[in-house]
């Protein structure tokens, strides 16, 4: 009997090993583990591919931004050569001339105008400080 029993334990082996393997491949063969394998691939690929694509829209959104300040740049540049051959010019000198230092052509006649407004300041000015006495002139003078 001993002889069964042992021929019988090495027959057991076998076969187990035999069994586990063919649910190892059983398991590695079948749909649903393939798919999971696949969906856990296709996650592992998913989160760089998504950090690359944000930071592709951040740097696109710079580029953006950064296109807009040299359109905007460019375009005070050109107002910039424009005033300056502006006061490069012949006008720009008379009129500097005429305002600033208050010089004229050969033969021209300068006229002042006052306007309405700085007369009713000066009368008004002048009607106050007659008007007033000493003490109010002095109020006036440290008060206001």
């Amino acid at each position: 009997m001993e002889r069964k029993d042992k021929s019988h334990a090495f027959k057991a082996t076998p076969l187990g090993i035999h069994e586990q393997k063919s649910y190892l491949a059983r398991l590695v063969s079948s749909q649903r583990f393939i798919a999971i394998i696949a969906l856990a691939f296709l996650v592992l690929l998913a989160f760089p591919l998504a950090r690359s694509y944000s930071r592709k829209m951040v740097v696109e959104k710079e580029i953006a931004d950064m296109q807009a300040q040299i359109a905007e740049f460019e375009k005070e540049n050109e107002e910039m050569k424009e005033f300056l051959t502006y006061l490069s010019s012949e006008q720009s000198a008379e009129e500097q001339a005429r305002l600033n230092l208050n010089l004229k052509k050969p033969g021209e006649a300068v006229v002042i105008v006052e306007t309405a407004k700085d007369n009713e300041d000066s009368q008004g000015e002048n009607a106050e400080t007659e008007s007033s006495s000493g003490w109010e002139k002095w109020w006036n003078y440290f008060f206001k």
